[in-house]
């Protein structure tokens, strides 16, 4: 397959991160090696997603604190970003909801529509003009004057609703910036599926089988139209769970499992470890957290207590 016509994907991952951790990196890393890998597919941006404050969960430390640590994680990364738009609203969202409004984000900064797992359309991608008065979506990092235009973004229709009409600036990378948050450089390209699939592990995937615990209709939404990219941690095996759900069985094309030969245990994604070591004082702290994490972390107290 050409560049063009792989599937372009941007990986979500929502939770806690509190504290962010290296297999959470780690888990954005083999996920990408492993769609890579299959020949189908180019990652173009990882996005960690922070819950709200209001979630409720015993010891969750503020999101002013939680972005920062997430921010620090990434620091180093061309590739994955936080998005602090999950914190900044009045209350908890689900997962759905975020996963819609990064779809409704894309949709309105390319004037295009963004497809949903296996559903081809013939129906052309029609853009609507921008008003050229509103807030700049491009930044480009080298000031370049031929800045992509909503013209040139909207010229060329897509001959389905899975395809996004994109320009590439010339021998140039630029940021893509959102209203919240920077997605990271990425080129543009011609014309590209783009796809916004969830990322998680086993036991996010096994939470969906106990009843009563997810609303139906978000699952629907979430495997049926976005898809899943699913991480194996502490021996899970995804094919039994899905087994266990009938929509997971439903839906279980769109759910992709990570299958590599990593060594790494996915016990260091556990924000849980981190924090009874940080408590404890344990050494094996360094195993779980990178040291920007450790040092934020002990400059602002966190975690020193059982309460959080």
């Amino acid at each position: 397959m050409t560049e063009t016509t792989k599937t372009h994907v941007i990986l979500l991952a929502c939770g806690s991160f509190n504290p962010i951790t290296k297999g959470h990196i780690q888990m954005f890393e083999r996920a990408r090696d492993y769609l890579h890998k299959t020949g189908r597919f180019i990652v173009i941006g990882g996005i960690v997603s922070p819950v709200h404050d209001s979630y409720g969960k015993t010891g969750l430390v503020s999101s002013r604190h939680r972005l920062t640590m997430c921010q620090l994680a990434v620091q180093s990364s061309d590739w994955i970003r936080v998005d602090p738009w999950e914190c900044y609203q009045d209350t908890w969202q689900t997962t759905c909801s975020v996963l819609e409004h990064h779809r409704d984000l894309m949709k309105r900064v390319t004037g295009c529509i963004l497809s949903n797992v296996n559903t081809p359309s013939v129906t052309p991608v029609i853009g609507q003009p921008q008003n050229e008065s509103s807030q700049n979506i491009y930044q480009n990092n080298n000031n370049v004057s031929s800045k992509p235009t909503a013209a040139k973004i909207l010229g060329k229709v897509g001959e389905s609703l899975s395809r996004i009409c994109c320009v590439r600036p010339p021998m140039e990378r630029f940021t893509f910036v959102d209203e919240n948050a920077n997605l990271g450089t990425v080129m543009r390209y011609e014309e590209i599926e783009l796809r916004i699939l969830l990322l998680c592990g086993s036991d996010l995937l096994e939470s969906f089988c106990i009843p009563g615990l997810w609303n139906e209709a978000d699952m629907e939404v979430i495997v049926g139209e976005f898809g899943m990219v699913v991480v194996p941690r502490d021996g899970a095996d995804p094919e039994r769970i899905m087994n266990h759900s009938s929509i997971l069985r439903k839906y279980k094309n769109n759910i992709l499992v990570v299958k590599d030969d990593s060594n790494h245990p996915m016990s260091v994604v556990s924000s849980t470890k981190s924090r009874l070591a940080l408590q404890h004082g344990d050494g094996h702290v360094v195993d779980y957290l990178c040291q920007p994490v450790i040092d934020y972390i002990l400059k602002s107290q966190l975690y020193i207590n059982a309460s959080g």
